[in-house]
């Protein structure tokens, strides 16, 4: 039985690794005021960094609607793309956010 767990937990952790990396990956932006680029850190730092990547994006697809919006743009097509990628973006926030969760819940059960 706990080998199981255990390596259903294992199999939950490269799940929530690659998902961290693919948004990683999609996405730069620069680190927030008071945090120095070079800075390192663990899972903690990933998921910072990629709630502001994805909040980054959806305030740009925001502001493609908007201004597609007030007719400044007539680049429909692009904000409707950016407005996607960004509801894309923040669906797999989510689904590592309950990934996380339940390796947590997991590991809450787990008899010591």
């Amino acid at each position: 039985m706990g080998y199981e767990v255990a390596s259903g937990i294992q199999a939950d952790l490269a799940l929530i690794r690659a998902s961290a990396q693919g948004l990683a990956d999609s996405v730069a932006v620069a680190p927030a005021a008071g945090e120095s680029a070079a800075s390192t850190g663990g899972f903690a730092s990933s998921m910072r960094d990629a709630v502001y990547r994805v909040d980054a994006q959806d305030r740009a697809a925001g502001e493609k609607m908007a201004d597609v919006d007030a007719g400044r743009s007539d680049d429909l097509v692009g904000a409707m793309l950016a407005s996607q990628e960004a509801s894309l973006s923040f669906s797999m926030l989510m689904q590592v956010r309950n990934k996380v969760m339940g390796a947590v819940e997991d590991l809450i059960k787990l008899p010591l």
